[in-house]
């Protein structure tokens, strides 16, 4: 083999090794810092002799900040998969400090288009420091689409709204605040209006990050007198997307640089997204002038997602599985149990799945209730038979007696085996306990209930409706 042969095959080796080890620190840091810090690394050099690899970033901020962090776990892992390697050295790329050297274009860099004769100062302040900043494509995950979301009633407003955010049209209202618990789509959205953003505006830029990354960036600019080329920075943008901000509370100086920020980019005709676990007005520590602004938009709040719609999301992510079979009833299990947030829902369903592949399996509901014990534990609401036996009642107009009594009359018979069959679904009690709670019936006449209303929800839509129905006044 020549030497440029056996040089290719070293460097599709290091590139081999990088992958795999790049993709275990995306499952030990997550998404977000994985995609901040550990993927825009570039393999230089391996200095056979020395056994010390280059890994290079595009700024001296990212290297500083990949060096004190990440420095023993990148050097660990190569130790593990290259023990030729002794030494990683991380540094910032040759040449990118150079005017030269920022790459121009929409998707790459900041989208200064190269023939663009007449860019504003704020717009060259940002090419300047380019490399040292966020480009449009970075921290943008490209599987959160609007695509990809899927809407119901407790999240169509916000879809609707982040979408007209991102149409080459002027938004009526800007900034858009999105409110959402832990899990419930935000960052999707978030995401979703930057790619958007960029189909109709090519040569966009785009910043996107979290409050905590602002933070950092703002003192990192505080301590080395950079202040101007930041704030230069901040208002070069077309968009800018902000996650998280409840993280920037109390932090004074800070929310006056978001403010002029603001300010600046509204006055320009910019627009600006922000997200967060609570309203503005719940932001405790932020200073009135701040909450103004923020406020100002529109407010759009995501709901926790309804049992439709959980059972949509579950559907939705089914496709990328195909043809792997998944079962009505799991789907319903899942969709009835997994309530805290859609981001443990869809977690629930991979890990189900994994399993189920790795394993040799079939998804049954058994596994389901035998793999997911933790996460069902924790999203488990504790509705008692009495609870069930009282809504079930308002439901079908009876009265709370006929639970308990020996009438056999149609008209109380149903309800009272919908109540058997819901307090088996949704109680962890037996059957005989069920029965005691029903005028001391026998477990078979639970069992046969349970069966009866399994049946007609297959057969009868009205039965399946008004089952569902329950479940929904149940869970909420």
């Amino acid at each position: 083999m020549s030497e440029d042969a056996t040089e290719d095959q070293e460097a599709l080796d290091l590139a081999a090794d990088w992958a795999d080890i790049s993709q275990g620190l995306r499952k030990d840091l997550g998404h977000q810092l994985h995609s901040q810090w550990i993927k825009p690394i570039q393999l230089g050099n391996f200095e056979k002799d020395e056994g010390t690899l280059k890994l290079y970033l595009p700024t001296e901020f990212a290297a500083n900040w990949v060096r004190d962090r990440f420095a023993d776990r990148l050097s660990l892992a190569w130790k593990i998969a290259r023990g030729e390697v002794r030494n990683v050295e991380i540094s910032v790329h040759p040449g990118r400090r150079q005017m030269a050297d920022i790459p121009l274009g929409g998707q790459s860099g900041f989208g200064l288009a190269a023939n663009d004769g007449d860019i504003s100062a704020s717009a060259m302040a940002a090419a300047s420091i380019g490399s040292q900043g966020f480009t449009s494509s970075i921290g943008l995950d490209p599987s959160l689409t609007f695509a990809a979301f899927v809407t119901g009633t407790a999240n169509v407003l916000a879809f609707n709204a982040a979408e007209r955010m991102a149409k080459v049209e002027v938004p009526q209202f800007s900034p858009l605040y999105l409110k959402a618990g832990t899990g419930q789509g935000k960052t999707h959205l978030l995401h979703a209006i930057g790619h958007a953003y960029l189909q109709a505006h090519p040569r966009a830029r785009i910043f996107y990050c979290s409050a905590e990354r602002f933070m950092i960036e703002f003192v990192q600019a505080l301590r080395q007198n950079e202040m101007m080329e930041f704030k230069a920075r901040l208002r070069g943008f077309d968009l800018l997307l902000v996650d998280d901000l409840q993280f920037i509370i109390g932090k004074a100086s800070a929310q006056e640089e978001l403010l002029y920020t603001i300010d600046a980019l509204l006055a320009e005709g910019k627009r600006l997204v922000f997200a967060a676990d609570r309203a503005p007005q719940a932001l405790d520590g932020v200073e009135p002038r701040l909450l103004s602004r923020l406020s100002m938009g529109l407010v759009a709040d995501i709901q926790p997602a309804d049992i439709e719609l959980r059972r949509s999301i579950l559907e939705s992510k089914l496709t990328k599985f195909a043809p792997l079979a998944v079962p009505d009833d799991v789907i319903d299990f899942l969709a009835r149990t997994i309530t805290r947030n859609v981001r443990e829902l869809v977690g629930g369903l991979n890990k189900l799945i994994a399993y189920a592949q790795l394993t040799g399996q079939e998804v049954s509901l058994a596994l389901a209730e035998d793999q997911l014990t933790d996460i069902l534990s924790a999203n488990r609401k504790r509705i008692t038979i009495d609870e069930i036996q009282r809504t079930v009642c308002q439901f079908y107009r009876v009265d709370r007696s006929e639970m308990s009594s020996k009438r056999r009359a149609r008209a109380v018979v149903r309800p009272r085996q919908v109540a058997m069959y819901l307090a088996k679904v949704l109680t962890p009690r037996s059957y005989p306990e069920i029965g005691r709670k029903f005028g001391g019936r026998d477990h078979s006449t639970v069992i046969h209930a349970v069966r009866l209303i399994e049946d007609l929800r297959k057969r009868d839509a009205d039965m399946d409706g008004d089952v569902r129905s329950l479940l929904r006044q149940l869970e909420s």
